[in-house]
């Protein structure tokens, strides 16, 4: 997350500074550590039979539920934003593919939020919940990138065929 997005609104766009970004989220984490639930003590996993109804009921262990995902979207988002900047991805196809990976951090941030008290600490419950509305800041700087300045992000030179998203 944020590999490609931050150094271009810090550098070219100039919207926030880093240390004003580094306030609010310390504000951000200080709130959802407060919000977050006790962890409870005796808890056990839910006999659901699938992973995902699990995880979406919030009968999964915080860190299962956690880290598989956050793998897989990062490097899902590292890959298409790397294939979109060398001009190998179409503009139109990496709006397509981070509407599909949208679909599925839906999921991801509802199960985050219902297995938050599976876990040892309130810190954890806490960074997991700041992690998925990072991937909603990701998303909308994604966006303000996309619309308001494709030209810095993407390798309009090489895309000969969906040059008109480029402006």
């Amino acid at each position: 997350m944020f590999f490609y997005s931050l150094s271009i609104l810090f550098n070219d766009i100039q919207l926030v500074s880093p240390i004003e970004c580094l306030v609010m989220s310390v504000a951000i984490l200080t709130v959802l550590h407060f919000s977050a639930p006790i962890p409870v003590q005796n808890w056990r996993q839910q006999p659901y039979d699938g992973f995902l109804l699990t995880s979406w009921l919030g009968g999964m262990s915080l860190h299962w539920v956690f880290w598989p995902y956050f793998v897989f979207l990062n490097a899902s988002l590292l890959t298409v934003d790397m294939l979109a900047k060398s001009g190998k991805l179409t503009v139109s196809s990496w709006d397509e593919i981070h509407f599909a990976l949208l679909l599925s951090v839906v999921w991801w941030t509802i199960s985050i939020w219902r297995c938050s008290g599976n876990s040892k600490a309130r810190i954890w419950a806490a960074l997991a919940r700041f992690t998925t509305l990072a991937v909603f800041i990701e998303y909308g700087l994604k966006m303000l990138i996309r619309i308001d300045y494709p030209r810095i992000f993407f390798n309009c030179e090489e895309i000969l065929l969906d040059y008109g998203s480029c402006f």
